[in-house]
């Protein structure tokens, strides 16, 4: 998807109805197209404010509008913008759409209008990519994350820091230049004193990749245990609601479930597992094969056991929570589960506790209080690994008195590397693969 001169338009707002449409209209055009479709009530249109009058059809008068409009660079997009907002019609924002094609615009590509601002110098790739999380995030440190990111902190840091490894290239290249004078060793230690600085900022931001999943993708955690230790009803009770099929004979799940719960400011995306038998049922043997795939891929375990007639079971996973249901089916006084956290799927009973150790375990306690600006993605992650690869071979190269030409081929890598994190040295095939990913009217 490449950079045209084309007039776009699309629908803007969520299919389905509602109270109001939005209907985005960007490019050379765009202020004709509507000067040739919309009658004001009053005054004519004044930029960045709305007016209120009609849009037509020929001689049809389709609805009621509000119509904003921006003038280049003043907009979004850097381009001239205009915005009719209507009623929320399905059939009428798809009439006043077609309206705008008629009249000279084309359809937009998902996330065009994001890509020409980004071609436009409005936004950097990081803001960009900003904004499909803050219209996907579903807690609130997700959101807040993603809007630290669009307001530019992340692209900042990023800038930044190629700025501090561009500063010692330039030295580099520089006795490149003029090799008879060499580099003196309080100079050298200079330099290296900057590359090791970008790496460990480099390194402080890859640090941030397992939150940043975190925040975006939230915490794939497994339910599992043997047959009938009540991990549907666990299920069913994160859940607030009856999701799986609870029963008491073995062997009832089959097959994993998955869903996601918001516990805590925190995303957990919930696999119930079949009972962990030894069992000739080919159906139910797949399910048990299904549970150990899904306990392999999770972040977190939580062992489920039948406090009511099992002892403290073995370990299944490196990191697991060991859950003792059924409480409430033991006498009231006891407590034989030291290292198991005592609940009941029934009754409600110790579930805060359980919620709190599951928050605590993948650390959201740290995500949910931070204002990190660091809540990188898995492209901004491959990007600065190679970045630290590249910086501590040059650092490597400089402590050694290599010559300069060598350190200088790693840090120009290394800028390489992070200026595709901020689109500034990006290709067309990756710039398309990102906003691929947009809806349309983004």
């Amino acid at each position: 998807m490449s950079l045209s001169s084309d007039t776009i338009a699309a629908i803007a707002t969520p299919p389905g109805e509602g109270a109001i449409a939005m209907i985005r209209i960007s490019g050379p055009d765009a202020l004709g197209i509507v000067a040739r479709i919309f009658q004001p009530a009053g005054k004519p249109p004044i930029l960045r404010q709305a007016t209120f009058g009609k849009i037509h059809d020929g001689e049809e008068i389709l609805d009621q509008v509000l119509l904003t409009t921006f003038q280049a660079p003043a907009s979004f997009t850097g381009e001239d913008m205009a915005e009719v907002t209507c009623h929320g019609g399905i059939l009428l924002a798809a009439r006043i759409l077609e309206t705008v094609l008629r009249s000279g615009a084309r359809t937009a590509e998902a996330g065009e209008f994001s890509q020409r601002a980004f071609f436009n110098g409005k936004i950097d790739l990081t803001r960009a990519e900003a904004i499909m999380d803050i219209i996907r995030a579903r807690t609130a440190p997700a959101l807040r994350a993603a809007a630290l990111q669009l307001e530019g902190r992340l692209g900042q840091e990023i800038i930044a820091l190629r700025d501090t490894v561009l500063e010692v290239v330039a030295h580099l290249e520089a006795w490149i230049d003029f090799p008879e004078e060499g580099i003196d060793p309080a100079t050298g230690r200079l330099l290296l004193s900057k590359i090791n600085t970008a790496l460990k900022r480099s390194e402080q931001l890859l640090s941030t990749a397992d939150e940043g999943r975190v925040l975006r993708e939230g915490v794939r955690l497994a339910i599992a245990g043997l047959p009938n230790a009540g991990k549907s009803s666990l299920l069913n009770r994160l859940l607030g609601m009856d999701r799986a099929i609870v029963s008491e004979i073995p062997g009832t799940t089959r097959d994993t479930i998955e869903e996601s719960a918001c516990l805590r400011g925190v995303l957990f995306r919930l696999t119930d597992t079949a009972g962990l038998r030894n069992t000739n049922d080919p159906v139910e043997r797949e399910g048990v094969a299904r549970s150990t795939r899904a306990m392999d891929s999770a972040d977190l375990v939580l062992h489920v056991f039948d406090a009511s007639s099992e002892s403290s079971p073995s370990p299944l996973h490196e990191r697991e929570i060991l859950v003792a249901n059924k409480c409430d089916l033991l006498p009231a006084d006891s407590s034989p589960f030291s290292n198991a956290i005592p609940v009941s799927s029934l009754t409600g009973q110790g579930f805060e506790a359980l919620i709190d150790a599951m928050t605590n375990a993948c650390g959201a306690h740290h995500i949910s209080a931070g204002d990190s600006l660091a809540a990188i993605n898995a492209r901004h992650k491959a990007l600065l690994e190679s970045t630290a690869a590249a910086l501590l071979a040059a650092a490597d190269l400089v402590e050694k008195n290599a010559p300069p030409e060598l350190a200088a081929v790693e840090l120009r890598s290394a800028l390489d590397a992070l200026g595709r994190i901020v689109g500034a040295t990006d290709t067309e095939d990756i710039l398309g693969e990102i906003f691929s990913r947009f809806c349309i009217g983004k």
